[in-house]
């Protein structure tokens, strides 16, 4: 399937839930309910955006953008994780003041309502999952997924034990906890979007360990000024200066470090610079050098 239809599908999908789960929450009096609809509104914005990142960063690079638009991805997964936060916090007042003056809750709709919101979002994280280890932003829109679907769980779970037990605070406790979860499940997707904003090393990448394979390469007498970024939540691009004084390598040399880079460390963009004198002074070659 091709992915745009995926995002299509999976937006479709969650605009349902989420006026399904609103409008059940307001009628049974449900936080729970309520606080599940208000993720998966932030859900369909996050998706909406992802999807949105997902096409600009396909744009072909121009005379002033000359990356093309590829950060807009790590911009949407950043938004994406603090608005997710900013709409939890909200959830988390509401359920207090409920959980100061419980109101009757309808379990029957909860547990329906919430099954329906199991499928819908256990569909979506499927239809995400083939990208989910190689973007971040897609990761971030998956991880959303996976999480409604085990909070709509909850909800569940939460329906039949009010109907057991009738204790109407069970349900903005419940929705406590789910936005805690919420909480827990965001923040390493605001952590790394954030650091990659800032062009920081992408996680997954050790930096000695690429810094000890250029310096173990045929003739290569010192490396200097390496630099490792993210281009987007999927791309990764390199710098470095190799010195060389027996002279420049050659063009296959250049291509079989490229190849090497992208298949060991997932660096889709290298460019090297060869330096063939060891006494050239490089203003690059201190490590504060920028």
């Amino acid at each position: 399937m091709d992915f745009n239809h995926v995002f299509i599908i999976g937006i479709s999908l969650n605009i349902l839930i989420v006026v399904l789960e609103a409008a059940a929450g307001l009628w049974g009096h449900s936080m729970s309910l309520l606080a599940d609809a208000g993720h998966n509104l932030s859900d369909v914005l996050g998706l909406g955006l992802a999807w949105a990142a997902h096409l600009l960063s396909q744009r072909a690079p121009t005379p002033r953008y000359t990356y093309g638009l590829r950060a807009t991805s790590i911009l949407a997964a950043l938004f994406n994780a603090m608005f997710l936060l900013i709409v939890t916090g909200a959830l988390m007042f509401a359920a207090i003041q409920r959980l100061l003056e419980p109101e009757p809750v309808g379990g029957t709709m909860m547990i329906v309502v919430a099954t329906i919101g199991i499928i819908v979002n256990g569909l979506t994280a499927w239809m995400l999952a083939s990208r989910r280890k190689t973007d971040l932003n897609i990761r971030g829109a998956f991880l959303h997924m996976v999480a409604d679907a085990a909070i709509s769980a909850g909800v569940v779970v939460t329906g039949l034990l009010i109907l057991l037990t009738g204790w109407l605070r069970l349900d903005p406790l419940v929705s406590l906890a789910i936005n805690v979860i919420i909480i827990f499940g965001t923040w390493d997707l605001l952590r790394e979007s954030f650091k990659m904003s800032l062009a920081a090393v992408p996680s997954s990448i050790k930096v000695h360990d690429v810094s000890d394979y250029l310096k173990s390469l045929p003739k290569v007498a010192a490396l200097h000024d390496l630099h490792i970024w993210a281009m987007s939540t999927s791309e990764t691009a390199l710098t470095a200066h190799l010195v060389m004084p027996d002279g420049h390598p050659g063009d296959d040399f250049l291509m079989s470090v490229c190849s090497d880079l992208r298949q060991t460390y997932s660096i889709g963009h290298t460019t090297i610079q060869i330096e063939t004198d060891v006494n050239t002074t490089c203003t690059l070659a201190p490590d504060e050098a920028v």
